[in-house]
């Protein structure tokens, strides 16, 4: 297998330039990422995906944001529209765990049909008071155990419907009183209460095949962010054990500062595997894919590791798992 660039890099519009063709030639992203304005008509994202794959190729992996609530990139009226996760495990109570894997299944028969083999889900950062409010109601409870039964549901939903499940935010968000798209959120908590709440869905889910970092500071471990430190990465890979691949959140987000080659190098020096960059014009995405190169020997591992886990969907009654999720939820599945 050749080797892959260490980026995952996204696109302009609803299908891709002959000068992005030209770039993902040359440099080879491990994958691609889908935003709301590549989205159009089914045809249209089945095309674009196409496109990605042929610039590279092989069939690199194609990952959105399809969390539902307000992180949802497919919208009605073509594609469901999701309630918060918040609101929906709620709802759904006692039957929480079942309804999860049955929302996941279906969002993963959305997004296999139109080429989009990677979800960035489950989001398993357990919420405190403080939490700030663009992560809140995306949690899946208010409780770590909760959280983990609900994230493992949520990912084995994907898994059975050939999506790979992007597990974030390593090693948890959850604390950050900030938004990390605007501004550096600092975490002042111990370690021992890190371990024993934000880190344990993480490590409960550490055979997740992939995983993305948060833009956090944990003041306990060290004062660069989780994405850019090697010591957080070390206690990600050794105490929480995580092992499967890891890419960073986008860095071009404010919570980080510096030149992109600079935050390119740092993330991969630090241990992450590959770059996620996004929103940028095609010659900043030209500078990170310089700068990040090829996978290291242990990142294409992993790549290759994560990539063993797709497999074609199961086969299952579509309608009657929708059927059976309005019946848990009374009917108020979606928004």
């Amino acid at each position: 297998m050749s080797r892959f660039g260490a980026t995952i890099l996204d696109a302009d519009g609803l299908r891709l330039t002959a000068e992005e063709k030209a770039l993902f030639r040359d440099t080879n992203p491990f994958g691609f990422i889908l935003f709301a304005r590549n989205i159009d008509t089914p045809d249209q994202i089945r095309a674009l995906c196409g496109d990605f794959r042929e610039a590279v190729g092989r069939d690199a992996p194609i990952t959105i944001d399809q969390e539902g609530g307000r992180v949802q990139r497919l919208r009605g009226p073509v594609w469901r529209e999701w309630l918060p996760p918040l609101e929906f495990v709620q709802r759904a109570g006692e039957a929480a765990a079942e309804a999860m894997y049955l929302r996941f299944r279906l969002i993963a028969h959305e997004l296999h049909a139109l080429g989009i083999d990677s979800n960035c889900a489950p989001m398993v950062d357990v919420p405190g008071p403080a939490t700030h409010e663009f992560l809140y109601n995306r949690c899946y409870g208010t409780a770590a155990d909760q959280i983990i039964r609900m994230g493992q549901a949520a990912s084995d939903g994907m898994l059975a419907g050939g999506v790979l499940p992007v597990i974030k935010h390593i090693p948890g968000h959850g604390r950050a009183t900030a938004d990390s798209h605007f501004e550096l959120p600092r975490v002042a908590a111990p370690l021992d209460d890190l371990k024993a709440v934000d880190f344990a869905p993480f490590r409960a889910l550490r055979d997740t095949p992939m995983g993305m970092t948060a833009h956090v500071v944990f003041e306990a471990v060290d004062d660069a962010p989780a994405t850019l430190s090697p010591a957080m990465m070390k206690v990600i890979r050794e105490d929480i054990g995580f092992d499967n691949l890891i890419m960073t959140d986008d860095i071009s987000m404010k919570a980080l500062s510096g030149s992109l080659t600079d935050l390119t190098r740092a993330s991969l020096d630090a241990g992450c595997d590959v770059v996620l960059h996004c929103n940028a014009p095609l010659a900043e995405r030209a500078t990170v894919a310089a700068a990040a190169g090829e996978m290291s020997d242990a990142a294409q591992s992993r790549a290759e590791r994560a990539l063993g886990y797709r497999n074609a969907p199961d086969d299952v009654d579509i309608p009657a798992l929708d059927a059976q999720l309005k019946a848990l939820l009374g009917g108020a599945a979606y928004g």
